[in-house]
């Protein structure tokens, strides 16, 4: 792993916006949740409330130390905050945490926590555990507007973006539920980070964007970008971007080779097509043989999954030049899904006849289907359930009714 003091160290051909000042907007109690804020967000709160520019720029740094390095919440645990100072900063502002609607753990040790927004919005994070690593799988939305038809998750509608804090804040849940604090560059079981949960990241971007810098902050969460990926459906226009001002690891969602396959199980392919998408995969900054453009494959049974397809998806991964693995995925079944997995036999066949042309195709190991947090399957319990406490409430009406 990269130590910290290396989070941060420019890409070439990286850009940097420049950061222009967020509104700060209250919460119901009349105070400013600090978490999420950039650094120059954080000060300005601090100037807002009437604390002078030097004095303001001093509280920040200690601010962002024991928010980010101690993961605390408490301002009266800030010893080096005068005693004083505390009660201020405790009126004023607040140091948040996503609520846990439920917490689960499956029999393989992956996590799934069920959290819940200030305005009762649901949406879920997971913590998958290896020898060698632990991947937490962040959500940027409440639900998702891409409809990809293998995705359980796509199946929800659309509520909202996900704030910089909300997003950042499943990072400081998780970090809390492991016992990580204070950050430290070595020994950590969180080691790793994909923009693969809920939502489309990249139709988030400014919020995913700044709530990755505060992760990769070397000041504070200090996670190497190396060991952060971002995982887009083919949201063209922004994947330039993405690479100029975030600068992780890309992994695509493409999931089949030709424009009818395409076109039905990820229906974002009807507006950015394969050849558009994987042009600018070319064109992704910062990609190259030590840091391979990811793609994902869901294997479905006799839709996507044929020797010849395997082959054409080495064919367009050598045509279009790119430093590419490929990640193999079983399809992980849900009620009413309108697909079945591809076989054993036939997955590793795909897999070999990629191997065998020089490309990385591991089959991922499914992980977490017992509590429904294996890819493609999270959706929110309270959507699960809703249709059952319908009808459960329809039942107890009527029985009260005689």
């Amino acid at each position: 792993m990269q130590d910290s003091a290396t989070a941060l160290m420019p890409i070439p051909g990286h850009f940097d916006p420049v950061p222009v000042p967020r509104e700060l907007k209250p919460r119901a109690d009349g105070r400013i949740d600090l978490l999420g804020l950039t650094k120059m967000d954080l000060r300005m709160a601090l100037e807002t409330s009437q604390l002078e520019p030097k004095q303001a720029k001093l509280r920040a740094k200690q601010l962002w130390h024991w928010i980010y390095n101690r993961g605390v919440t408490d301002f009266s645990l800030m010893t080096d905050i005068s005693k004083t100072m505390q009660p201020w900063l405790e009126q004023r502002f607040v140091i948040s945490r996503p609520e846990v609607v439920e917490a689960q753990v499956s029999a393989d040790g992956t996590r799934k926590w069920l959290l819940r927004s200030d305005d009762a919005q649901d949406y879920e994070m997971v913590f998958i555990p290896d020898a060698d690593r632990g991947t937490l799988c962040v959500s940027s939305q409440v639900g998702c507007t891409l409809n990809c038809r293998f995705c359980h998750t796509g199946t929800m509608r659309l509520v909202r973006n996900l704030t910089p804090g909300e997003i950042v804040g499943q990072v400081m849940l998780a970090r809390d539920a492991l016992g990580e604090w204070p950050s430290q560059p070595e020994g950590r079981m969180l080691t790793n980070i994909v923009m693969m949960g809920m939502g489309e990241p990249l139709y988030n971007f400014d919020n995913v964007r700044d709530a990755l810098k505060i992760v990769m902050d070397g000041d504070g969460l200090g996670l190497s970008r190396r060991r952060i990926t971002l995982s887009t459906s083919g949201v063209v226009p922004m994947m330039a971007r993405a690479g100029e001002e975030i600068a992780v690891n890309l992994a695509v969602s493409l999931h089949a080779v030709t424009k009818e396959v395409r076109d039905e199980i990820v229906p974002i392919n009807k507006k950015y097509g394969i050849e558009e998408l994987l042009q600018a995969c070319a064109d992704y900054p910062g990609a190259n043989n030590a840091r391979r453009i990811t793609f994902e494959y869901v294997m479905l049974r006799d839709k996507n999954d044929t020797d010849a397809e395997a082959h054409e998806l080495v064919r367009l991964i050598k045509h279009y030049q790119l430093p590419a693995k490929v990640n193999l995925i079983p399809f992980n079944p849900w009620p009413g899904a309108p697909y079945e997995c591809s076989t054993p036999e036939r997955i590793k066949s795909f897999s070999n006849i990629i191997f065998d042309a020089g490309i990385s195709a591991p089959i991922r190991t499914p992980r977490g289907r017992d509590i429904d947090a294996a890819c493609g399957q999270l959706k929110t319990a309270s959507e699960k359930q809703s249709r059952a406490d319908l009808d459960r409430m329809a039942a107890e009406k009527q029985a009260a009714l005689g």
